[in-house]
């Protein structure tokens, strides 16, 4: 427990956001992205989800979009611990991450959700409505939300 408050802490002082990196985070490009290593792998050993995240990840495969109800810009991610993600980002509210490599590295913020492939990260956007959280990913130091 002290060790996780002390996490938190210093994550708050380098960043200005808590141990679930929840702030609108850095300039894009910056370097100034604390990741909170861990807690996308510990959501998937519990099987949790609705867990807001802040990481990096290197592209492995770029998918077609989405297109059914709210068009998705859909990749995956694979993470330093092995996990892959499914990146979902929303191209109806928020701008497409232009000319995605494989092998690149993309920062993210949104809220993971589990699944027996090692998850989805969705909510990399803004809300337009303003109750949820928002999100966001940095690619080439270009930010989209």
């Amino acid at each position: 427990m002290i060790a996780m408050a002390i996490l938190a802490a210093v994550v708050w002082l380098q960043t200005g956001s808590d141990e679930y990196g929840r702030d609108a985070g850095p300039e894009p490009g910056s370097g100034r992205v604390a990741l909170t290593p861990g807690v996308i792998e510990q959501a998937f050993e519990r099987r949790e989800s609705d867990v807001l995240v802040l990481g990096r990840g290197r592209v492995v495969r770029v998918l077609e979009d989405d297109l059914d109800g709210a068009r998705h810009q859909r990749f995956v991610l694979a993470l330093d611990s092995g996990i892959t993600v499914l990146i979902a980002h929303n191209i109806d509210i928020a701008p497409r991450v232009g000319d995605l490599q494989i092998g690149e590295s993309v920062l993210f913020r949104g809220e993971y959700e589990w699944n027996d492939r090692g998850g989805v990260i969705h909510w990399t956007h803004h809300d337009p409505d303003g109750i949820h959280e928002d999100g966001w990913l940095e690619y080439a130091g270009r930010r989209y939300e």
